[in-house]
């Protein structure tokens, strides 16, 4: 580990090793690469990096906390396989200098495909039909058409406005809210802007597609879920801690909405016996809104190819550079 360039120390489960993107990494230098778990603890963290100059980052339950990189005292970049920063102690990246950079809009169009996947899986009951009918029985019960219906849409970076366009040709009436207030960028794409509380009024279905940060999180709580339609629809493929886990838990089991699309979890992988599972009206998946063979290829090679460009002095898609 100690003499890698480059040390890609949670590649579990393993998309990393013997890629195309492995082969491309390893022209720059040496790579260390570990596949199994025990990434998420701080030591076991460390001595996987070791005194590498970069690391590549594959999954979220890697925390790069500033007593990782205090103990890296050679680590320079962390480069980023996806979008989300959460587990990066940014403030402490830009303090120690060190440069991250991340993915964008790689996964974007599969996100947005499983988003709408979720919307409908819920809407028409398809997972719950699907039992009943290998059980022996012919269900008839009324299901909820996505056309004429209300589309809200937290979020409008490309994952977002993916959903609008999607949306749209559902022929569902879709507003939007960005956390930059961006009222141009929003009707560009076809939406309208409306305020946090306006779309949860008035939307059938809410897809959440903001970055988790201190200030997201609990974007949607107790409060939020309130306002919400009885015959409303949550999506969920952002992160787990977006939503409150009690409250979402409650107003489910109390039907005070319609149901939940969920791919994000407080606590991931779910464990055996979480109350998620004993649900009627949630569709869940693991976290692979994004797992096609085409993001994983391309987003693992712009993963390197911002490696390449930072040691080349030109770094790329930075979400943090050195404070000098």
């Amino acid at each position: 580990m100690a003499d890698a360039l480059i040390a890609v120390p949670d590649d579990f489960p393993s998309v990393f090793e013997g890629s195309a993107a492995h082969d491309r990494a390893k022209k720059l230098g040496d790579v260390a690469v570990v596949t199994q778990r025990g990434a998420d603890e701080e030591a076991e963290l460390i001595r996987r990096i070791g005194g590498a100059r970069v690391a590549i980052n594959i999954r979220a339950h890697a925390r790069f906390t500033d007593g990782v990189m205090a103990g890296c005292r050679n680590l320079k970049m962390i480069s980023i396989w996806g979008t989300g920063t959460d587990n990066i102690d940014l403030d402490a990246a830009g303090r120690r200098g060190l440069t991250v950079c991340n993915t964008p809009g790689v996964n974007a169009f599969a996100v947005a495909e499983h988003a709408i996947s979720l919307m409908l899986a819920v809407a028409r009951r398809i997972p719950k039909i699907d039992r009943e009918m290998r059980s022996g029985k012919w269900p008839r019960e009324m299901l909820t058409q996505c056309l004429g219906k209300t589309l809200g849409v937290f979020g409008t970076g490309r994952i977002g406005t993916r959903v609008i366009a999607i949306g749209k040709a559902l022929g569902m009436d879709v507003l939007a809210w960005s956390a930059r207030g961006d009222q141009a960028h929003i009707a560009q794409h076809g939406a309208r802007a409306a305020s946090k509380d306006e779309i949860l009024k008035a939307a059938d279905v809410i897809s959440l597609h903001v970055r988790l940060a201190p200030e997201t999180r609990g974007f949607i709580a107790r409060r939020e879920l309130g306002l919400m339609k009885r015959t409303a629809i949550l999506v969920n493929t952002g992160r787990g801690p977006l939503v409150d886990r009690d409250a979402l838990l409650e107003s489910l089991r109390e039907r005070r909405i319609a149901g939940a699309g969920l791919d994000v979890f407080h606590d991931e992988p779910l464990k055996p016996g979480d109350a998620i599972l004993e649900l009627d009206n949630v569709v869940l998946s693991p976290h692979n809104a994004g797992q096609t063979p085409e993001v994983i290829r391309d987003g693992l090679l712009r993963a390197v190819e911002n490696v390449e460009n930072y040691l080349t002095g030109k770094p790329t898609d930075v979400v943090v550079a050195p404070v000098n």
